[in-house]
């Protein structure tokens, strides 16, 4: 006759469990816009930092390398470093979301719904 206060008490718990992990979600993707990767090409000569996001926060680029002849060259170097920032924070974000999981229990590779 009580066995569905203790299915109710899981319930509350389970409920309880869900809202932390929404929480420590919410504030693990505010983290993310404050981590900062940076992605590199043609030996450092042009560098792209962008946030655990994904956002391009800004670009670095040797005056060393522009030249009116060599234009295409260095817009491919833009693109390249932006893609390696880019690569590098979906990197980071996993690692990120790899800690949280972990740290709640829930198997490797585990994808949050929301």
């Amino acid at each position: 006759m009580f066995k569905g206060l203790g299915q109710m008490g899981d319930m509350a718990k389970m409920m309880k469990t869900a809202k932390e992990m929404q929480d420590k979600m919410g504030q693990l993707q505010d983290d993310l816009h404050d981590i900062t990767v940076t992605g590199e090409s043609g030996a450092g000569l042009v560098k792209a930092v962008a946030s655990a996001k994904g956002d391009l926060k800004s670009l670095d680029i040797d005056p060393s390398i522009f030249s009116a002849d060599d234009k295409e060259v260095v817009e491919d170097l833009i693109l390249a470093a932006i893609k390696d920032a880019q690569a590098k924070a979906a990197e980071r974000s996993q690692e990120e979301m790899g800690k949280l999981t972990e740290g709640l229990g829930l198997p490797e590779g585990f994808k949050m719904p929301f």
